[in-house]
C-alpha cells in the first residue's frame, strides 16, 4: 500500500510539468494571430472619369473582367500569327519569366510551411566507452569506465507559436511576391507579343516602301529612255539624260538603304522567336495593313486590364507584409518542441515501458537590447512601402500617357494618310502633265525630273504612314492590356 501511495504521488508530481507545459502552449496559442503590423489596404488613385477622344473614336466597353486572348489575330495575318506562337514557344526572355514565376510560387509554398509544425523522426545505434576519468558529479560517488549499447528511436516536433504574426506576414509577403511574378510574367508576353508585331510591321511598311521603289525604277528608266532616244534625235541636249541618270542613280542607292534596314528588323524578330538570325528569313511581302479598331472602355479599367500594374500593386502588398515581419520582432519569439521516443542500451529491450523518453516545454527568447536594429528595420520596411506606392502611382500615370499617346496617334495618322492617299493622285497628275509639255516642247526637263520625284516621295510617305498607323495601334493595344473580347468596337 505504501508502495502504491508513492506511485500515485509520483505520477502527481509527473504530471504537474506537462500540465503546465500545455496549459503555457494554450495560453499562447490563443494569443497568437494577432499579426503585426497594417493590414494592406489597395491606395486609392486619382483616374479620370473619360479619355480625351479625338475623331472618329468614341467610347467602347471592353468587358476587362473576361480573360485576354491573342490579341494580334485581330490584325488578320497569318505569317504574324505563326511568329507569335513561334516567339510564345522558343523566346528566351519568356523562358527566363517563367523560370522566375516557378520560383516565386516555390518560395511562397516554402513560407506557407512555417504556419504548420515540423515533425520529424531520429534514430541513434551505437556503441561507446564512458571514461573513468570525467569529472565527478558527486566526490561521494566515484566513477567508473563503462562501454555500453546505445540505441535510440524518437519522434520531435517544432512549432513557432505566431504571437506576434511574423509568419503570417512572411506568408503573406511571399503569396504577393507570387502574385507580382505572375504579372510579370504577363506583362513580359505581352512586351514581347508588342515587340514582334512592332518590327514585323517595319518590315512590311519597308516591302511596300521597296516596292514603290522599284516601281519608280521601272518608270525613270522608261524616261531615261525616252530622254536617250530624244537626245540621239537631236531634239535636246544631253543635260536632261544627264538629269534623268542622276535620279535613277540616286532611287537605286535608297534601295540598298531599305534593304539594310529591312535585315536588321528580319534579324531582330529571329531573335524574338528564337531562332538564330543567320537561320531566318522573310521572304518580301506586301500584305493587306489595316489595324483593327479598339475598344477604349474608361481609365480606370488600366487597373484591371495592365499586367504591369498590377505587378506594382502586387510589390504594394509584399512591401506592406515587410513592415508586419520588422515590427514581428518587437515581440517575443516562442517555439514549442515536444518530443518522445525510446533510449536503450539493449535492442530487445528498446520498445519497453522503460525505455520510453519524451519531453514537453516551450521556449520564449526577447531581444532587451538591441542598439535599435529593430526599430530601424522597422523604418527601413516602411521607406519600402512608400516606395512602391510611388511606383504604382507612376506606373498608372505612364499607363494613361501611353493610352492618351495612341488615341492622338492613331487619330491623327489616319487623317494623314488619308491625305496622303489624295496628294498621290495630285503627284501622278502632275507627272502626266509634266511629260506631255515636255513631249510638246512647251516645258524642259527639269518639271519632269520634279514631278517624278514629287510622285516617289508621296508614295513612299504614304507606305510610311501606313506602317507609322500599324505601329500605333499596336502601342495603343498594348497599353490597354490586351486583347478583348467582342462586346463593343471604339471607332466606326
Amino acid at each position: 500500500q505504501g508502495r502504491q501511495t508513492c506511485a500515485r504521488k509520483g505520477q502527481v508530481v509527473m504530471q504537474r510539468p506537462f500540465v503546465m507545459a500545455v496549459s503555457v502552449a494554450a495560453v499562447v496559442i490563443a494569443l497568437a494571430g494577432c499579426a503585426a503590423g497594417p493590414d494592406y489596404r489597395k491606395p486609392d488613385v486619382e483616374m479620370p472619369v473619360t479619355w480625351q477622344l479625338d475623331a472618329p473614336w468614341r467610347q467602347g466597353t471592353p468587358s476587362d473582367e473576361q480573360a485576354k486572348g491573342p490579341w494580334w489575330e485581330r490584325f488578320g495575318d497569318a505569317k504574324l500569327n505563326a511568329l507569335q506562337q513561334q516567339a510564345i514557344d522558343g523566346n528566351q526572355t519568356l523562358a527566363i519569366a517563367a523560370a522566375r514565376l516557378t520560383q516565386a510560387r516555390a518560395t511562397a509554398n516554402v513560407a506557407s510551411a512555417g504556419m504548420y509544425p515540423q515533425v520529424g523522426v531520429s534514430t541513434r545505434a551505437s556503441r561507446l566507452r564512458i571514461a573513468g576519468n570525467r569529472p565527478l558529479t558527486n566526490y561521494n560517488s566515484p566513477n567508473f569506465a563503462t562501454v555500453q549499447n546505445d540505441f535510440a528511436l524518437g519522434m520531435n516536433v517544432n512549432y513557432e507559436v505566431d504571437l506576434a504574426g511574423r509568419v503570417q506576414r512572411n506568408v503573406e509577403g511571399a503569396r504577393a511576391s507570387s502574385q507580382q511574378s505572375a504579372a510579370d510574367f504577363e506583362n513580359t508576353r505581352l512586351l514581347l507579343s508588342a515587340d514582334l508585331a512592332g518590327n514585323y510591321f517595319n518590315l512590311r511598311e519597308l516591302d511596300v516602301e521597296l516596292d514603290v521603289l522599284s516601281r519608280s525604277i521601272a518608270l525613270q528608266r522608261k524616261a531615261l529612255e525616252l530622254a536617250t532616244s530624244r537626245h540621239d534625235l537631236g531634239a535636246t541636249s544631253g543635260l536632261d539624260v544627264a538629269q534623268q541618270q542622276a535620279l535613277l542613280d540616286t532611287t537605286l542607292t535608297q534601295v540598298d538603304v531599305l534593304r539594310k534596314s529591312r535585315a536588321q528588323y528580319e534579324h531582330a524578330i529571329a531573335t524574338l522567336v528564337g531562332t538564330p538570325a543567320p537561320l531566318f528569313s522573310l521572304a518580301p511581302e506586301l500584305v493587306p495593313m489595316t489595324p483593327p479598331a479598339v475598344p477604349l472602355g474608361v481609365p480606370s479599367d488600366l487597373l484591371e486590364r495592365r499586367p504591369d500594374i498590377a505587378s506594382a500593386e502586387r510589390a504594394m502588398a509584399a512591401a506592406n507584409a515587410q513592415i508586419g515581419v520588422a515590427k514581428a520582432a518587437f515581440y517575443p519569439s516562442i517555439m514549442l518542441a515536444p518530443s518522445y521516443g525510446v533510449d536503450s542500451r539493449n535492442i530487445d529491450t528498446l520498445f519497453n515501458a522503460p525505455s520510453v523518453v519524451w519531453s514537453l516545454g516551450v521556449s520564449l527568447a526577447q531581444t532587451i537590447f538591441d542598439g535599435g536594429r529593430i526599430s530601424a528595420n522597422v523604418d527601413f520596411a516602411k521607406g519600402g512601402y512608400e516606395a512602391s506606392v510611388a511606383s504604382y502611382r507612376r506606373v498608372v500615370l505612364t499607363a494613361m500617357q501611353e493610352v492618351e499617346d495612341g488615341i492622338t496617334g492613331v487619330a491623327a495618322l489616319d487623317r494623314a494618310y488619308t491625305q496622303a492617299q489624295a496628294a498621290i493622285v495630285s503627284a501622278r497628275r502632275v507627272l502626266d502633265l509634266a511629260n506631255s509639255r515636255y513631249e510638246g516642247g512647251v516645258s524642259t526637263y527639269l518639271d519632269v525630273i520634279s514631278a517624278q520625284q514629287s510622285l516617289l516621295n508621296s508614295e513612299r510617305q504614304a507606305a510610311q504612314l501606313l506602317g507609322q498607323r500599324m505601329l500605333t495601334s499596336v502601342f495603343l493595344i498594348k497599353a490597354l492590356g490586351g486583347d478583348w473580347p467582342d462586346a463593343g468596337i471604339a471607332r466606326k
